[in-house]
């Protein structure tokens, strides 16, 4: 036991082997490695449980999409790790392979959008609920649950940095094949435990607005449909572009810190950063001046957390 303690404490995370460190230094390795994944941006997490987590309006509803796109993820990486484990993942070390992830995400990202924007005519149906209606206008439905499952098993294909090390560092030292599977599944529990953190804080935020209870019901929908619209238009761009001009995967700026998402700043970053700051930063500011023209004077934050209004129900 206490061998395996000195283990963990000198673990190398910026470039791990798995020689010499045994099932139980290699299963904290992934997992620490997904711990860091999870918490630095990434174009793979942050920009996509941010557009799931706002359009619950609630701590517990942005936790659950965290859990839920993280879970998908973590299926994903460990199937991965164990095609890995027999040397098939050749074709996910070329850079042109990110980009078909990225369009494929941002199709799906800029459909769900469209989805939540146009299906419920919201600013009709909140009109209608003003005026006393009690028909309530357009249908209220919801953005199917299994949403971020889908999301997440798409966005687990994304290679960088933290998948090589998985599925070349430290799967193929397991030993065994029916061990295989484990350091992807290690990795994913690592970034699920920092997503459901995140995706709770993303909810939470947008719960404490100073509006009435379905006025943000109607600015969590506005705001994350036009996150997961205008990002996962970006993400197409971004694609399109690296296919085009497959060397744009090379530009980055060195920051010389040793951390897997930070060491090197090019396109992932952009993506997962810069692109979810603006964007997010635009669909609030568009999404209050949309509310704000309802003429619903602000209340103290509280409400119903799971409102049935929400986007996606808590």
């Amino acid at each position: 036991m206490i061998e395996h303690l000195l283990l963990l404490g000198n673990l190398n995370l910026w470039n791990p082997t798995g020689v010499g460190l045994g099932i139980l230094g290699i299963l904290a390795t992934a997992f620490l490695l997904g711990m860091v994944h999870g918490i630095t941006p990434d174009e793979h997490t942050w920009p996509i449980t941010f557009s799931y987590a706002v359009g619950s309006y609630s701590w517990k509803g942005g936790m659950r999409a965290g859990l839920l796109f993280s879970l998908a993820f973590t299926i994903q990486r460990s199937i991965m790790s164990e095609i890995a484990y027999f040397a098939l993942t050749d074709f996910a070390k070329h850079a042109v392979f990110n980009f078909w992830v990225y369009i494929v995400i941002g199709m799906v990202m800029a459909a769900s959008g469209y989805y939540v924007l146009k299906r419920g005519k919201i600013l009709h149906m909140f009109h209608a609920h003003k005026m006393g209606s009690e028909s309530g206008g357009a249908t209220t439905q919801t953005m199917p649950r299994y949403m971020p499952l889908v999301h997440g098993f798409i966005a687990g294909f994304g290679t960088g940095a933290f998948a090589l090390i998985t599925y070349t560092a430290l799967a193929p030292h397991m030993g065994s094949p029916w061990l295989a599977f484990l350091p992807g599944t290690c990795f994913g529990l690592g970034t699920m435990s920092m997503q459901v953190i995140a995706g709770s804080l993303f909810g939470q935020w947008i719960a404490r607005r100073k509006l009435p209870p379905t006025a943000r019901a109607t600015l969590a929908r506005l705001m994350s449909g036009r996150t997961l619209a205008w990002a996962g238009s970006a993400f197409l761009l971004v694609g399109v572009a690296g296919l085009i001009w497959p060397r744009l995967w090379n530009i980055s700026i060195n920051t010389h810190i040793h951390i897997h998402n930070l060491h090197s700043l090019g396109v992932g970053f952009f993506l997962a950063f810069i692109v979810l700051i603006l964007v997010a930063s635009a669909a609030f500011i568009k999404s209050m001046h949309d509310v704000s023209k309802m003429g619903i004077p602000p209340q103290s934050a509280g409400g119903c957390e799971g409102h049935p209004e929400a986007a996606y129900p808590a």
